[in-house]
Parts: structure tokens; C-alpha cells; sequence
């Protein structure tokens, strides 16, 4: 893989992170609940990746999941989290504030752009639910934010091809569009040669099978819409390696 291209690897765990880490990954954005599309991790999670990572690390800074738009309770919760990442030895903080009418939210943004640096900061798919990406991706970078992950505002990279085709030629350097979004060992070339992209996001998990051999099957720890109790998903260092090598931009 060319050294240029970046591969960040989201994970829900430190153990799913030194997998990230250990199969290649030059990052990894650091979550809890991905279920839900990933909210900020524990500090003690932070600071056991700190410890045992010498890759970048990009903590999200999510209060919940659903929406973007966040009460002001929220947003103080996103500031101290933001301050403690720092605290811990975070590269990085992933954020995402929308106003009601699916504009970017500038001003509390700003705030937190502030108050993370000298950390980078990658506005995440939040980004998707503007309602004018071409004016979000301006603001963006009036903001001085590093990089936005995005789909192109659809299910998968695949269908947003387009839009992140367009992102990335408006961007013109100003700021890094990174695909994230449905990226497969099997399309992660395809995309990376058809957009220009340096950098790119996915996960790359198998499924572990718990380590418990007595297992209540008549109760459960969640809603009734929930994960397997007995198994879950973690990164696999195969599995990064398998993208890196998938990517040939010679080709």
C-alpha cells in the first residue's frame, strides 16, 4: 500500500485497537456503543489504548446516540470529555453539532475546535445529514477542522461515490475527505482510485464467541432490539491487513 494512503480503523475496545494496531492500522478511532454508531469511550478505555498504542489515537466525543443536535447540558458533557481525552493522550477528537434546520452548528463547533487543539479534529458522519453538503463542507473548513468522515450522504461509500468525488475536488486540500461508510476489503480500491482519497475509515471485525459456558438464555442486558448476549464483534488483525493489502492505486 502506498505510504501516503492512511487506514483508520474504528474499534469499541483496547483489545479490538492493539488488533488494529498489530495488523497495520496507522489509526484508530476510538469508540463505546457502536451499535449506535459509536459514543465516547470510558476514560479508562482511553487511557489502556494510550498505554499500549504507539499509533494515532481519535476519540469520539458522542454523548449519546441519535441526533446531532445536542442540549446544552450535552454540549458541557462534550467539553469535559474533550478535555479529558487531551488529559489522557488522545491525538485526536471525532465531533459532529447540527442545528435543527441541518446546517452545521458553527458556533458551538468553534468552541469545541478551540478548546480540543492542539489535537486534530474530524467532524464525523453527522456530516451526512446536512442538508447542503457543499455548504457544510465550507463551513467546515472555515472552522480549520482536519478531516470529515463521510458516506456521501448514503448507505454505503459505494452509493455516495459521487458526492465524495465532489467533496474532494472542493475541498481542493483545504481539508481531508475520508470515506467511511460500507468500505470492504473487495471495494476499498475501487473507491480510493476512482475519488483521489489519502485517507480512508472501516472496520474490519469478526465475530468472538463469548467465554462463558453457563448462559441464561431467559433474560438479557438490553432492549428488545439488541446484539447476541454470547458473541460480539472485534477487530481482527487479519482482516486489516487484508484492506492494506487490497489497496493498489498502480493498478
Amino acid at each position: 500500500m502506498p505510504d501516503e494512503l492512511i487506514f483508520e480503523v474504528c474499534v469499541d475496545s483496547v483489545e479490538s485497537a492493539i488488533a488494529a494496531q498489530a495488523g497495520g492500522a496507522h489509526r484508530v478511532e476510538l469508540c463505546d456503543n457502536l451499535v449506535e454508531g459509536g459514543t465516547t469511550p470510558s476514560a479508562g478505555t482511553i487511557a489502556m489504548a494510550r498505554k499500549h498504542l504507539d499509533i494515532g489515537i481519535q476519540v469520539i466525543i458522542r454523548p449519546r446516540g441519535g441526533d446531532f443536535c445536542y442540549s446544552d447540558v450535552e454540549f458541557e458533557i462534550m467539553k469535559y470529555d474533550i478535555e479529558r481525552a487531551k488529559q489522557l493522550g488522545a491525538d485526536g477528537v471525532v465531533i459532529g453539532l447540527l442545528n435543527p434546520d441541518g446546517t452545521i452548528d458553527v458556533e458551538r463547533t468553534r468552541e469545541l475546535v478551540d478548546l480540543a487543539r492542539p489535537m486534530n479534529v474530524t467532524f464525523h458522519r453527522a456530516f451526512d445529514m446536512t442538508r447542503d453538503p457543499h455548504q457544510a463542507l465550507e463551513d467546515l473548513i472555515s472552522l480549520g477542522i482536519d478531516r470529515v468522515l463521510t458516506s456521501g450522504q448514503e448507505i454505503s461509500v459505494l452509493e455516495g461515490l459521487d458526492l465524495i468525488i465532489e467533496l474532494v475536488k472542493q475541498a481542493d486540500g483545504r481539508i481531508i475527505i475520508m470515506p467511511g461508510g460500507g468500505i470492504t476489503e473487495r471495494n476499498v480500491n475501487k473507491i480510493v482510485q476512482a475519488s483521489g482519497v489519502t485517507e480512508f475509515h472501516a472496520t474490519s471485525t469478526v465475530s468472538a464467541e463469548s467465554a462463558m459456558n453457563y448462559r441464561n438464555t431467559r433474560v438479557f442486558m438490553g432492549g428488545e432490539l439488541r446484539p447476541p448476549e454470547y458473541s460480539r464483534l472485534v477487530t481482527d488483525a487479519g482482516r486489516v491487513k487484508s484492506f492494506l493489502d487490497a489497496v493498489d492505486i498502480e493498478s
